[in-house]
């Protein structure tokens, strides 16, 4: 496949205050590339930008807003010309059995990660097909391995690779390619929050490998790059997602089940135990997120 350079190329990536946008976003400017950061963090926002030479553009976006995703397109354009590529990163995560977990955190974790992605790709899609250019969207491992108390999750996930599958076709013939990012746990301020909630640390300490392990985030910037370069249709990183992918039907079977049927009544236990003790907020989201949630819901 031959390679897109990105040097010269503007992307604009939500998400990329923290984690895996913000790492990615430094690898492409070091090779050449013109990041524009958006997201609902601005401290963490112009931290990442000023670790970037020459300092990113930074974008203050709550992607659940369409009016403000399509600012964020203009305010691109009007200081960089162009728009080459999108990357709807943008995420959040809630946990918890569907039952009892908070309903607020689930609805935003759709609103976020479903939601957030359209308004962020239609905000940006006259731009990228005006310079045939890139959408990429990070779906996760999770759009097809549906864990236990990870269904919002897990349901936003697998509607976004839908929604990248559905645009792929749209706007091929614009000289556009569409991607989905399909990462397994990376070592991430997210991942590290998740970590701390109890019935997760058990679920985690259930899975078997490879997908027990937490994967380090360079490594996930190295395959994300390269799939941009390369202007893949789906990006799996670690590399063995990609044979999980092609195996996707397996993973609803009873085998590949059987641990997670077997630690489910414990981490339903342990999630009511954390609702007794911090509420049902508490043991649905990290405190991050929460914050960030009682702001949205200020504004």
């Amino acid at each position: 496949m031959a390679s897109w350079s990105l040097n010269e190329k503007v992307v604009l990536i939500t998400g990329g205050a923290r984690g895996i946008g913000a790492a990615t976003a430094r690898e492409l400017a070091r090779r050449g590339a013109r990041p524009v950061l958006a997201d609902f963090d601005t401290e963490a926002l112009d931290a990442t930008a000023h670790a970037i030479s020459p300092a990113a553009l930074t974008i203050e976006v709550d992607v659940t807003d369409l009016a403000a995703c399509e600012a964020a397109v203009e305010r691109t354009l009007s200081e960089h010309g162009r728009l080459d590529a999108v990357w709807a990163n943008a995420g959040i995560g809630s946990l918890g059995p569907l039952q009892f977990t908070d309903p607020r955190s689930w609805r935003r974790t759709i609103e976020v990660n479903v939601i957030g992605s359209y308004h962020t790709v239609r905000a940006a899609l006259p731009a990228a097909i005006a310079q045939r250019g890139y959408v990429a969207v990070t779906a996760s491992a999770a759009s097809f391995a549906h864990a236990p108390q990870m269904s919002a999750y897990a349901a936003s996930k697998a509607a976004v690779e839908a929604m990248c599958n559905s645009l792929r076709t749209e706007v091929a013939h614009h000289g556009v390619q569409v991607a989905s990012v399909h990462p397994t746990w990376i070592d991430t301020d997210m991942m590290r929050e998740a970590d701390e909630l109890p019935s997760f640390a058990l679920l985690r300490a259930s899975i078997r490998p490879p997908f027990k392990r937490t994967y380090p985030l360079d490594r996930a910037v190295k395959d994300i790059v390269a799939g941009f370069e390369q202007r893949r249709r789906r990006i799996c990183t670690p590399k063995f997602v990609y044979l999980a992918h092609a195996l996707r039907p397996l993973m609803t079977t009873q085998m590949f089940e059987r641990d997670q049927l077997k630690v489910a009544p414990e981490m339903e236990r342990i999630f009511q135990q954390e609702v007794a003790e911090h509420g049902v907020g508490g043991a649905s989201i990290s405190d991050r997120v929460a914050a960030q949630l009682d702001q949205a819901s200020a504004t």
